[in-house]
């Protein structure tokens, strides 16, 4: 049984999210941060047990209240111990599935689009894999606080998933050259910021496809880590490259992405602006063929376990 120390609360756990990480994980490619549980999973919901009386009382939050939360590890399991500042309440409306798909994904995309990206309303975003948990996040949050969004798809039934999810436009990559579609999406502009989480070969197209002082964000090397692209355009355009991985930050720095997504994102899922996006849930003994599903690329949204 976890124990929860300072500044730390226990997790009763009825749901917990599945994320690619996870997969690379278990695959032995993504090693686990010092002094986090070995245990796969970086998000849970469930029900608050006990903890840090003074902490989770300046957070606003209490033994049994409902909460989810981004973890370093520990997720896959009944219980989990969470830092404070990484909780936060449920949404009103939500259960605990669709609460657990939300932290990796809506942390992830705040901290890079929002905060690294710096993405702007009235700035167009270009999502690659709109149908990922990643993808199908950026594209409700970008939209709800007024950006323009392409996506990017595999086939023409997942283009059609981002356009019903809020996308203005979106392209199939296997048929499509996206770099000469954003060209003519955007009247040879460009976009202002790019969500990637290919990297590899995509870099230098996606160079070619931002604007002046555009801005790319990349979260994932799903293509390789080596890129060669036109340091020229880069100097022209003034571009930034900019990436980032969220697992081994510092507590403080997830908690202030935590109360960020709790004053501007939060309301937007009470409202109904923003949903969870939750294509299947397993129980917890299937994990292994939640893995399959993420590995095969099959799946529109989040993957989720339910230990009930």
């Amino acid at each position: 049984m976890p124990v929860a120390g300072a500044a730390e609360l226990l997790i009763r756990v009825s749901a917990s999210g599945v994320n690619r990480p996870d997969v690379l994980q278990r695959t032995g490619n993504y090693p686990v941060p010092p002094g986090a549980s070995d245990i796969p999973g970086l998000e849970v919901a469930g029900v608050i047990e006990s903890g840090d009386a003074v902490a989770m009382s300046a957070a606003g939050l209490k033994v049994g209240d409902r909460v989810c939360a981004l973890v370093a590890g520990g997720g896959y399991a009944q219980w989990c111990v969470a830092p404070v500042g990484q909780c936060l309440p449920v949404p009103d409306g939500l259960d605990d599935i669709a609460a657990a798909s939300l932290p990796e994904t809506f942390f992830t995309v705040w901290s890079n689009v929002f905060d690294r990206g710096r993405l702007q309303a009235g700035e167009t975003l270009l999502v690659q894999g709109g149908t990922s948990g990643i993808g199908v996040t950026a594209i409700q949050m970008a939209k709800a606080l007024g950006a323009r969004v392409i996506a990017t798809a595999g086939s023409d039934d997942k283009c059609a998933a981002c356009l019903k999810l809020g996308a203005d436009h979106a392209i199939n990559y296997k048929t499509q050259d996206f770099v000469a579609a954003v060209a003519e999406l955007t009247a040879g502009q460009g976009v202002n910021v790019v969500l990637d989480m290919v990297a590899g070969d995509y870099v230098a197209r996606e160079i070619e496809c931002l604007a002046e002082d555009g801005r790319l964000v990349i979260i994932a090397v799903q293509g390789g880590v080596k890129a060669g692209f036109n340091a020229g355009l880069v100097l022209r355009r003034r571009l930034t490259i900019t990436g980032s991985t969220l697992r081994p930050r510092p507590v403080a720095f997830k908690a202030a992405i935590a109360a960020s997504l709790r004053a501007r994102v939060w309301p937007l899922l009470q409202s109904g602006s923003i949903q969870p996006v939750v294509h299947r849930v397993f129980p917890a003994s299937e994990a292994a063929l939640a893995h399959t599903l993420m590995e095969s690329n099959q799946h529109i949204g989040k993957l989720v376990l339910s230990w009930a």
